[in-house]
């Protein structure tokens, strides 16, 4: 009998054996198309493969609730595949909007485009081409998840694969969404109470990353395993509170995260403006003269280190942090009561278990 696949390395086999059919596809297109399929695989290396894994765990939650149950299956695999696909698609409009010049310590997709344009001695504006080139990049990446999903799917049962498409489709809406109202916020907050900021970043982390990071992954893998209305419902139940104690817990790595670990800078979420809630509880506890030296920095590209750490103790000494780190825990202890007497695979729900605590307890 054969050894079986780790999830991340069957994830990561299936989006290489991919991207070399693309790479074929493109070769009568010339240099240029090769470069820019080149620049598709690099923004799809890399990574935790999360949502992926979380894909895998939920229909195996669902299988073993009624045999043991081995490696996934194609379909499976495809489809967490098609997450991570679609998740680096994210990650290069994300690094677009918010002018972010690394990802995972190397340089951000269109920053790394617009290197390639100076590199190879081009005509034009290289930050430009950088740009556009990055918008393209991203959509080809969008359509790369959808290609690699519909594979797996032809696999499988019409019934399983149009549950585990109409979720996906959720998922790409729900994100989108979610991003407009992150980059919406950054400028809507002025008009709105202090009183309703928390409620408001809560919201963006809902749809801009609790529902695509855990929650829809999860639902994905739970089609393609014939999950019924309950263990959809208990799977739900742990996958949304525990996508919002990730995503805090990334908006606390945004702020205070070690580099080397992160990839990013420390305090980046500060000079990109994210209105995250740790800004929203510190806000809170500020009278008004300290509330608007706050929003004057945050949002400022041009913070110096000093005015960075700054920030960071206001945020620690008006409580905030703390305030976060304990509705982290909350969220964390909803998402692990969601499994308790759900109709489950024990063996499945331990796996859960474990890949929410590194979810939510990460310095990356």
């Amino acid at each position: 009998m054969s050894a079986p696949v780790e999830p991340i390395e069957a994830i990561s086999q299936r989006v290489d054996m991919f991207i070399s059919g693309q790479r074929e596809s493109v070769a009568e297109a010339g240099a240029e198309a090769a470069r820019f399929v080149s620049a598709a695989a690099d923004a799809v290396t890399g990574g935790k493969r999360l949502r992926g894994r979380f894909c895998i765990s939920g229909w195996r939650a669902v299988e073993e609730a009624v045999a043991p149950a081995g490696d996934a299956p194609g379909p499976v695999i495809a489809a967490a595949a098609a997450l991570e696909v679609f998740h680096a698609a994210a990650l290069v409009h994300d690094d677009l909007i918010d002018n972010s010049d690394t990802r995972r310590g190397r340089p951000s997709a269109h920053r790394a485009l617009e290197a390639g344009h100076r590199g190879a001695g081009w005509l034009g504006d290289a930050d430009a081409f950088g740009r556009s080139a990055a918008i393209l990049l991203g959509d080809l990446l969008v359509a790369w998840s959808d290609d690699l999903l519909e594979e797996g799917l032809a696999e499988t049962s019409p019934d399983r694969a149009a549950a585990a498409r109409s979720r996906f489709a959720l998922m790409r809406r729900e994100v989108t969404l979610g991003q407009f109202l992150d980059v919406a916020e950054e400028s809507a907050f002025a008009s709105e109470p202090d009183d309703r900021h928390a409620e408001r970043a809560l919201r963006v982390a809902s749809f801009k990353s609790a529902r695509y990071s855990v929650q829809q992954p999860l639902a994905i893998g739970a089609a393609l395993a014939g999950a019924d209305a309950a263990q959809a419902a208990a799977l739900a139940a742990f996958g949304h509170p525990l996508g919002m104690a990730f995503q805090l817990r990334d908006d606390v790595l945004g702020v205070f995260g070690d580099e080397a670990a992160t990839g990013k800078p420390s305090g980046d979420d500060l000079r990109e403006g994210k209105r995250t809630v740790l800004i929203a509880y510190a806000r809170e506890a500020l009278a008004p003269p300290a509330r608007r030296l706050v929003d004057e920095l945050v949002g400022d590209p041009d913070l110096d280190a000093d005015q960075v750490a700054s920030l960071q103790r206001t945020i620690v000494d008006t409580g905030a942090l703390d305030r976060v780190e304990r509705l982290i825990a909350d969220y964390a202890r909803e998402a692990d009561r969601a499994l308790s007497g759900a109709r489950l695979g024990n063996a499945a729900v331990g796996q859960l278990r474990d890949l929410a605590r590194a979810a939510t307890v990460r310095s990356t």
